[in-house]
């Protein structure tokens, strides 16, 4: 059997942390090993920041999700070679909450009415290194990114004048919502390579994850 994934959950209602525990707990794969009420709750964790994935509810009393993610993602905290990826859970498909979150670094967000598999595929899919993002809300959360006045064009810009054409492309492709399988598909490429362009992409744009990425193109303009 391979090594479990260890998952964190954080929110301040005892009946969705019970409810998400006895979810994960029935996987092979997945187990739970902390959970807290609040962010400082997780913050002061050291079991919790040694988490591979946690689950990070948005409003919370105390310390919210956002502040808890920065300070869990910063270098004082957890440890700094292997930082947990985090998804953020929110009631709602469009939040401004969640926007500064994945700006603080969070590898996505799923509401916390999506069906079982969708929210365990997440786990899964952020501790690959890949991002999640709720699909019914992809294109309005990210657009509103754009928007939110958060662009910073000098950088940006910098950095996506330094992808390939293919590269670009790809990026696009990403900003769509598509999957590597779906990526190689698009594009008549193995899905290796799909990877490979994926890893390149996100080294030159400095980017922690797809997420990431993709909020750089809306910055940038290659996405509108």
């Amino acid at each position: 059997m391979s090594e479990q994934i260890r998952v964190a959950l954080v929110d301040d209602q005892t009946l969705i942390r019970s409810a998400l525990a006895t979810l994960i707990g029935t996987q092979p794969d997945l187990t739970v090993v902390a959970t807290a009420a609040h962010g400082r709750e997780a913050v002061d964790s050291p079991e919790l920041r040694a988490a591979d994935v946690i689950l990070m509810d948005v409003r919370m009393p105390v310390m919210d999700g956002i502040e808890a993610t920065r300070a869990i993602l910063s270098s004082e905290n957890g440890a700094s070679a292997s930082h947990p990826r985090i998804i953020m859970l929110t009631t709602f498909d469009i939040d401004e909450y969640v926007l500064e979150a994945i700006d603080a670094g969070a590898s996505g967000f799923l509401l916390k009415d999506a069906p079982p598999e969708e929210l365990l595929s997440g786990i899964r899919a952020v501790h690959r290194g890949d991002a999640v993002i709720a699909p019914s809300a992809t294109r309005r959360l990210l657009s509103t990114f754009a928007h939110a006045g958060h662009k910073q064009p000098s950088t940006t810009d910098a950095a996506i004048s330094a992808l390939t054409p293919r590269e670009r492309e790809v990026l696009i492709a990403m900003s769509d919502g598509l999957s590597n399988c779906e990526i190689a598909e698009k594009f008549v490429l193995s899905e290796a390579t799909v990877k490979t362009h994926v890893s390149r992409i996100l080294a030159k744009l400095g980017a922690r994850d797809r997420v990431q990425a993709v909020v750089a193109a809306y910055r940038s303009g290659l996405v509108e």
